[in-house]
């Protein structure tokens, strides 16, 4: 094992990380962290996602090379936001998806009824 697997992971950078978990595979690249890979795995990805978030600070601590943690959550606030954003934005597409498609569900059941 290299000297950076063995850093001591602060109690301030543990946490839920927003960016590992919606941008994982980029987020892992982005951090020298390989294990988000593991989300290209089909159904294994589903739960993996999970351990990203609430690994993520930890990985990151560990494979970089960052001075002080203020930096190190400097810059991990900027992939929390914007995969905060994402998770946001993601979810309102779902919300406006179902919506959309109960409309015309709801429509074609009306033109059944009004058509018999």
């Amino acid at each position: 094992m290299d000297e950076q697997s063995n850093r001591i992971i602060p109690d301030e950078i543990k946490g839920w990380n927003w960016g590992a978990f919606m941008y994982n595979i980029t987020w892992g690249i982005g951090n020298k962290s390989y294990l988000p890979l593991l989300c290209l795995i089909p159904l294994f990805n589903i739960i993996w996602i999970f351990v990203c978030g609430f690994k993520g600070n930890e990985w990151a601590w560990q494979k970089g090379d960052y001075e002080d943690i203020d930096t190190f959550l400097a810059v991990q606030k900027t992939w929390n936001r914007a995969g905060l954003v994402g998770f946001i934005l993601f979810i309102l597409l779902m919300v406006v998806y179902f919506l959309f498609f109960a409309a015309i569900i709801t429509s074609i059941i009306t033109s059944y009824h009004s058509y018999y």
